[in-house]
């Protein structure tokens, strides 16, 4: 029999070695099992609702830039595949001579860009083929000289911006199936932000390339919440917004015209307007057959048409529809008016059309001075030879050519 003192010391051998083994398995544990636990803690989780019981944005990672009613519009980033512009090429410089010293003279000689649509006027078809010498631009009514000349066919970056207040029904019915056909023509490198109006403008989507988020963003236009239309202040709070962002830039207004309760007067609208670069206005005029109705069963007045029982006569309606006009014509736009549905999809499709075809000219004008004055602009389509220029339909008649073009611009000022 093994003596107490053996038997302790191999029982403590045997414990040391089981001690051994057992911190081994620990360490292994370790080093395996928690690595696969801190990957599940690592794991990113959706953000919280905002409170407000719509669901967020779901902004595709294309896009950037804060949502809400009081953000600005997000600035589509730019494509990081593209190639780099090609570096300008080396200056000539002349013979340096001995003894006389180094003077350089800046210039700042400004740049006026036009974009110009140039359509049959029986139905709306681009003119193709067009070249720089087809082309008279005007200044205050003096001729400029062209130094730029291409076609542009570039993506669209528009807001739709819509009416949708306790107005009338035929109006918000067509309001809302005017941006629904609009939505439904864009091109997956479009840009669209959706905003709608009633008391204030209230920004639904930024700017997406994601057609699902922006018809998502218009089924929830189900109960308006007031019966105002501030046209006015809505249209200026959105060219405020999207003087931010760089490029052309569209805005297709759906609207009835007819502005009830904006804080900012027309004018102040008109010389915002003039003010603001690169943004063309696409005005479309909705409730059309409810006005017609109006006018042949009740006389020149629309009963209860905007809120609190509040009548809205036939002049109403014609001073709405001047002002449209003169947005879409300040800006190189058409204005719109359909009496009918079936007219929207043939409206976008020209809207469409005219925005991704058009005549880009540049010329450096010849009233060079930076004093910040509104010009008028003119531009002419003519034959080579300074001639008419004549088109003919497949059947030999003659064809009308309809030119559209911004009215003017404002000049830059000395301060700018």
């Amino acid at each position: 029999m093994a003596s107490p003192h053996l038997f302790l010391s191999r029982c403590s051998r045997h414990f040391r070695n089981s001690a051994v083994a057992l911190s081994t398995w620990m360490l292994l544990l370790l080093l395996l099992v928690p690595g696969s636990l801190f990957a599940q803690d690592q794991t990113p989780t959706p953000p919280p609702d905002s409170g407000t019981g719509k669901p967020r944005q779901e902004v595709p990672s294309d896009a950037g830039g804060p949502t809400g009613d009081v953000g600005p519009y997000s600035i589509p980033k730019k494509n990081p595949d593209a190639a780099p512009p090609p570096p300008p090429p080396p200056r000539a410089t002349p013979n340096k001579v001995e003894g006389m010293p180094d003077y350089s003279i800046k210039v700042n000689v400004p740049l006026v860009n036009v974009d110009v649509m140039v359509n049959l006027k029986a139905n709306g078809q681009f003119v193709p083929g067009l070249k720089k010498e087809n082309f008279r631009v005007f200044e205050d009514g003096t001729p400029q000289q062209i130094t730029d000349f291409n076609v542009t066919k570039a993506p669209i970056t528009a807001v739709l911006l819509v009416e949708f207040g306790d107005t009338n029904y035929v109006f918000m019915i067509d309001a809302l199936r005017a941006s629904y056909t609009f939505v439904n023509s864009l091109q997956k490198n479009d840009w669209v932000a959706v905003t709608y109006f009633d008391l204030r403008p209230h920004i639904l989507i930024d700017f997406t390339q994601d057609k699902q988020a922006l018809f998502g963003a218009l089924n929830e236009l189900r109960m308006p919440g007031f019966s105002e239309a501030c046209v006015f202040d809505s249209l200026y709070d959105t060219l405020d917004r999207l003087d931010r962002i760089e490029g052309k830039k569209y805005i297709i207004l759906v609207t009835a015209g007819v502005d009830t309760f904006s804080r900012i007067t027309l004018d102040k609208v008109f010389k915002k307007v003039k003010d603001t670069k690169d943004v063309t206005i696409f005005p479309i005029s909705v409730g059309f057959a409810y006005r017609n109705w109006c006018e042949s069963r009740l006389g020149n007045s629309c009963p209860g048409a905007y809120g609190l029982g509040r009548r809205v006569d036939r002049l109403d309606f014609l001073q709405a529809d001047n002002q449209m006009r003169t947005f879409a014509s300040m800006t190189g736009g058409r204005a719109y008016f359909p009496r009918f549905e079936a007219e929207f999809p043939e409206i976008f499709t020209d809207i469409a059309s005219d925005i991704r075809n058009q005549y880009s000219i540049s010329y450096h004008p010849t009233n060079s001075k930076l004093d910040g004055t509104y010009r008028k602009l003119k531009v002419e389509v003519v034959a080579p030879d300074g001639g008419p220029l004549k088109f003919k339909d497949q059947k030999g008649k003659d064809q009308k050519v309809e030119v559209v073009a911004r009215d003017g611009y404002t000049a830059r000022h000395t301060v700018d």
